[in-house]
């Protein structure tokens, strides 16, 4: 199965492109030669079946040819803002929060939050988790590659407002998210706290800016977990 790799494009047939350069050093890696096959998606729609054309020292041409018109998104556009875990949680995250078709991951620096970052440091770990981002969708087939926003503090954060708003709660009172989602087709956007999960102070802001508290169930899921949780609850029930 010739390997897929993300051109931003945009794509037609017959035109002759240098990959970007993440691309170009996956294709040295598989050892490919002019004339074997690959994929190329821009994130636009579908995909094109493209051909190499030339291996320089660190480049690598390619010819693109047919557009095949495949899709392989989640049926139901969720948005994700995030608490940040610590370590190589977020990475982990970001990775499987794409195989399972997020449309964008916003990270968050809460109370709560381990991880602090600002200026270099976070565009770097943005642009890293960009990078994984693009790499999930690589793998698992998805054509729409999610943003990953620069991390913000939470109190600077301005929720985009035609989304349904949701966040998960451990409160008794919060509705199950199924419930919650059913009969809706805009946008969902879900915000999950950290290890620890949000202050009351913080939950109690999302609740005055229209986040309804959801639940996922009694049980009491790690702060990786549970987003990814809800990003598989949402996508199977909007196939049905």
């Amino acid at each position: 199965m010739p390997p897929r790799l993300h051109c931003p494009g945009p794509l037609a047939e017959g035109v002759a492109l240098a990959l970007p350069a993440g691309a170009a050093r996956h294709v040295q890696v598989l050892r490919l030669q002019p004339g074997d096959p690959v994929v190329l998606f821009d994130g636009r729609s579908g995909e094109w079946i493209a051909t190499v054309a030339r291996m320089g020292r660190s480049d690598v041409h390619v010819t693109v040819g047919t557009h095949r018109p495949v899709e392989r998104e989640a049926g139901r556009e969720v948005h994700l803002a995030l608490g940040m875990p610590a370590n190589d949680r977020m990475d982990w995250l970001v990775e499987k929060a794409a195989e399972l078709g997020v449309a964008s991951i916003q990270p968050l620096l809460t109370d709560r939050t381990v991880v602090r970052l600002a200026g270099d440091r976070a565009a770097r770990r943005q642009e890293h988790w960009q990078a994984i981002a693009i790499a999930a969708c690589e793998q698992c087939g998805g054509n729409r590659v999610p943003a990953v926003h620069p991390p913000l503090p939470f109190a600077q954060w301005t929720p985009p407002a035609t989304m349904l708003r949701c966040v998960l709660s451990l409160d008794s009172a919060a509705t199950p998210l199924l419930q919650f989602a059913a009969g809706e087709e805009s946008p969902v956007l879900l915000l999950s706290g950290p290890e620890g999960g949000l202050t009351e102070r913080e939950e109690a802001e999302a609740r005055a800016a229209h986040f309804a508290p959801v639940t996922l169930g009694p049980r009491v899921l790690r702060a990786e977990t549970a987003p990814l949780a809800a990003l598989a609850a949402l996508a199977l029930s909007a196939r049905g």
